[in-house]
């Protein structure tokens, strides 16, 4: 394949852009309504969305395919809920490295290169340096990302799982819808009648485009164009992206010390992802980073597999 062109880069960064600003959207959203209620929103809109597009239906949920998608869609829903509940204590980017650890620690459980050990004291090295040089002062900000990260994971796994059952992006959107239901008791329990505001639906419905639809598109369009590969590596940038977003629009600047912490991480993620792509690893199928957020994914096949922003 040529090198890619600055189409498809610009649309990887834009995806990358969007999800980070989805977040710092929410963010924003928090002091009215709480992330609870915001993963809410974020999910019942973003599923709306996509069965409106892909028009999945119940019936198809035969043959063994029940268990994955509810199973995907739980982990969909925790992985956002603990991601929000994270970055409602601590800096973006802080919570998007951290969490990275969990595609980075799956990546390299699933191969047999010893070598890759060193990618994992880096991104732990990262990790430490984020939690500050006189202990851990991360706090509950910091296990809710860890939590989210082993979500991420669980996610990964299954969306494969998925992925193969599915000829096309209609079981995401089941999975989409159960994430969505599985929060709706919390998330009206924790914000009540102020669901009802128009600037909360709408700002809701914003965070749900930016974070998950616009993404997508972005990427499935770009995946066209550039290798699995390339696809992978370019994404290990994300924590960088995350840390800059939060600089520029949350006022969460980011010290000499957070700068190398979160490029260790970013450094580990390029090296898992060009270790993965050297030789096949354990497992039915070869996996490979995706950091999309939106959904960083991990995926097995082909570059034009489906891949969902989580």
């Amino acid at each position: 394949m040529k090198k890619p062109g600055f189409l498809p880069i610009a649309m990887l960064l834009g995806a990358m852009l969007s999800v980070q600003g989805g977040a710092a959207l929410a963010i924003r959203l928090f002091e009215k309504v709480g992330p609870t209620a915001v993963v809410m929103l974020r999910l019942c809109l973003a599923a709306i969305v996509l069965v409106a597009v892909f028009r999945p239906k119940v019936t198809s949920l035969r043959g063994g395919r029940l268990l994955p998608v509810l199973g995907l869609g739980i982990s969909l829903a925790a992985m956002n809920w603990l991601f929000y509940e994270s970055i409602s204590r601590i800096p973006l980017g802080t919570s998007v490295t951290i969490e990275f650890l969990g595609p980075i620690v799956l990546a390299i459980a699933t191969s047999r290169h010893v070598a890759d050990v060193a990618w994992v004291l880096l991104a732990a090295t990262g990790v430490l340096l984020l939690g500050g040089t006189n202990g851990w002062t991360l706090g509950l900000g910091g296990i809710f990302a860890v939590a989210a990260g082993a979500c991420w994971a669980a996610y990964i796994l299954l969306t494969q799982r998925v992925g193969r059952l599915f000829a096309d992006a209609r079981g995401l959107a089941l999975s989409m819808s159960v994430a969505g239901l599985a929060v709706i008791p919390s998330g009206l329990v924790t914000a009540g009648p102020r669901l009802t505001s128009m600037a909360v639906l709408g700002i809701g419905s914003l965070v749900a485009l930016l974070s998950s639809v616009i993404p997508y598109t972005l990427e499935m369009r770009a995946l066209r164009l550039v290798s699995a590969r390339f696809y992978a590596v370019f994404y290990s940038l994300e924590p960088a992206v995350a840390a800059f977003v939060g600089a520029i629009f949350l006022n969460q600047p980011v010290n000499a010390r957070e700068a190398f912490a979160i490029c260790c991480v970013a450094t580990a993620s390029v090296g898992v992802s060009l270790e993965l792509r050297r030789a096949p690893v354990v497992g039915p199928e070869h996996v490979q980073i995706n950091g999309a957020g939106s959904l960083a994914n991990l995926a097995g096949g082909s570059d034009d597999d489906q891949r969902l922003p989580r």
